[in-house]
């Protein structure tokens, strides 16, 4: 059974969901053990637990009204105005208006590598941004082909799920870190007998915990299905007509051994292709990439028939 854009859409937002409840009962369970670790002490009236679970709230709202802008930030992002980079602008306005979606707000990363990424909570609340190497490398065709890739990722909401699972996995990674260092440092030194006793097991889970919270990072990134680039590769030829100007940019991102600096592997999985250039050649670290292989996507855009 094939499924369809809108079927997609609704899919993404489903996901948004379940990345919700996931993350969140990890980080229930790591602000439990943290706020026992400190020995049930109350603040106030209330528990650490309350107090940590106030705190998670208000970063996850800042979080989500403010996501853009945070990863524009970390990314070493700058946005551009028109007179900066007209050229860019108008193929981003052009296939904003062809695609039906408000026109994002656009960034470019310094950097001689060629990639690009778009991000936000939805549609009215989205980036675009690409690197210079993308801009001073690739041809108008090749460029409009990448943009209208990350257009579509922001048509399909994808940058809500992909957002959110790059909020969600630092905190959860922040937590299981301190609940570590805290649980090592405290030297079983706990508020009464019981916590002396429960040490070991405490260390034991967090230790567990702090080991399984990246590979849970990184499992959650590859339930932001690979299905979906090969979609926003479709939505992108949709877009423009031009199923080779989309691969034609694939095949020199391919030749392109230049990771991005900028990138780390919380924001990798935004980008059109993995910036940090890690599973190339490499069959183990294929398996959990959050995106298909180039050569895939490069075969499927030139089996579209204009």
């Amino acid at each position: 059974m094939v499924m369809n854009f809108y079927d997609q859409i609704a899919e993404n937002k489903k996901m948004t969901y379940f990345l919700f409840g996931a993350f969140f009962l990890l980080i229930g369970t790591l602000a439990f053990l943290f706020s026992y670790l400190l020995g049930g002490f109350n603040i106030y009236g209330l528990t650490y637990f309350t107090i940590f679970g106030i705190l998670i709230i208000l970063f996850a709202v800042i979080s989500y009204f403010s996501c853009d802008s945070i990863v524009a930030a970390v990314s070493g992002a700058k946005e551009v105005s028109k007179e900066e980079y007209k050229q860019l602008y108008n193929i981003v306005e052009e296939l904003s208006l062809a695609g039906g979606v408000p026109m994002p707000k656009i960034f470019v990363i310094n950097d001689s590598a060629i990639n690009a990424f778009a991000t936000g909570r939805d549609p009215s609340h989205a980036i675009i941004c690409i690197t210079t190497g993308s801009l001073n490398r690739l041809n108008r065709d090749e460029v409009q082909g990448v943009i209208a890739h990350e257009l579509s990722h922001i048509k399909n909401y994808d940058v809500r799920t992909m957002t959110f699972a790059t909020v969600l996995v630092g905190v959860a990674v922040l937590l299981s870190d301190m609940l570590l260092r805290f649980t090592i440092f405290s030297g079983g030194r706990g508020s009464d007998s019981r916590d002396n006793k429960l040490f070991i097991p405490i260390l034991i889970i967090a230790i567990i915990l702090a080991a399984l919270t990246p590979l849970i990072a990184n499992l959650i990134k590859l339930s932001i299905s690979r299905k979906r680039e090969f979609m926003a590769d479709a939505s992108a030829v949709e877009l423009t007509r031009n199923p080779l100007g989309l691969a034609s940019a694939l095949e020199k991102i391919s030749n392109d051994d230049e990771p991005l600096e900028a990138a780390n592997k919380a924001t990798a999985h935004l980008y059109i292709s993995d910036p940090l250039k890690n599973s190339k050649g490499l069959w183990f670290k294929s398996m959990f990439s959050t995106h298909p292989p180039l050569e895939e996507r490069i075969n499927a855009l030139k089996g579209i028939k204009n």
